[in-house]
């Protein structure tokens, strides 16, 4: 008597229906409202008018393209997005990392779940609301900070209409932020570290900074490649929240990016194949910057594909 055998493939098939069936609302979320939508993109090469639709508009090619190269203001967004992104995660990026380090090495537990409550909260908290604690303390006439140098000293500084001290403040609240929700990730890879290396090394004589840089760090290190290529993946990312409710007109001239600009020009002023254009050349970028660092990322054994 013979044995049909079911082919491998359909036995695979039939034993993840239950994992295909979960997937599926996950599949069909990222089709329409991801993929679909890229279709706009045809914007970017048309003279797109809301009268003639995406596909009845005048097709122009790379005009629009043509003209963020040759404008210098536009080309100003561009390197202005491009310094505040690559600021923030210069001086943004190791935080979270000590700051799990640290976190790691409290013994108490309480104290160390009252920290993390602390350094956690500011992530659930609005860019209004946080602009709003920025303003308050560093504005120039009811300004906290300046309320003090002023009885202090005799004299007050205009922090938020200073391109130089703009920039620490923008990169400042964005650190205080996020660095506690991020540190999340570092955490949680730091707690599949086998503690009987900690043991070994500390038998062998080694002390905490020694265990730290010999077993922690190359612990996490993969987890922080794979951040570090997905941060630089958004390198020309600034988020709106922060510089929309951050900027004023002083500093307009560095704090004008990306993502702003893409507001006022396709929103207020209705000229969106130049915005869209716009955001098709950020989101190109952005994928050179992440196909580029998971290659270089790849030559240490760290690759994120």
């Amino acid at each position: 008597m013979s044995i049909i055998k079911t082919p491998v493939s359909k036995r695979i098939w039939r034993q993840n229906i239950p994992l295909f069936i979960m997937f599926a609302p996950i599949l069909i979320f990222f089709a329409v409202f991801k993929y679909y939508p890229m279709l706009g993109l045809a914007i970017a090469f048309k003279n797109y008018r809301f009268i003639d639709g995406i596909w009845g508009s005048e097709w122009i090619g790379f005009d629009m393209f043509e003209m963020i190269f040759n404008n210098k203001q536009l080309l100003g967004i561009v390197w202005n997005t491009f310094m505040l992104s690559g600021l923030s995660i210069a001086a943004g990026f190791p935080i979270p990392i000590i700051l799990a380090l640290l976190l790691n090495e409290i013994r108490r537990a309480w104290f160390k779940r009252t920290i993390q409550t602390f350094v956690y909260l500011p992530h659930f908290l609005n860019w209004v609301i946080v602009g709003g604690i920025v303003i308050t303390i560093f504005s120039q006439s009811p300004g906290t900070i300046n309320q003090v140098l002023d009885k202090l000293f005799g004299f007050t500084f205009p922090f938020l209409y200073n391109e130089t001290s703009w920039i620490a403040i923008f990169i400042g609240s964005g650190i205080w932020k996020e660095a506690g929700w991020s540190a999340i990730i570092y955490l949680a890879a730091l707690s599949t570290i086998d503690q009987s290396l900690y043991e070994a090394a500390s038998i062998d004589g080694a002390n905490k900074w020694q265990q730290m840089t010999k077993i922690t760090i190359p612990g996490i290190l993969p987890t922080v490649f794979i951040m570090l290529i997905l941060k630089i993946g958004q390198l020309m990312e600034v988020g709106f929240d922060q510089v929309y409710v951050l900027q004023n007109n002083t500093v307009a001239q560095i704090s004008e990016v990306i993502s702003t600009f893409m507001f006022k020009m396709g929103i207020q002023q209705a000229q969106f194949s130049l915005a869209t254009a716009m955001g098709l050349f950020e989101a190109l970028v952005g994928l050179v910057l992440v196909v580029t660092a998971n290659f270089i990322a790849r030559r240490f054994g760290h690759g994120l594909w």
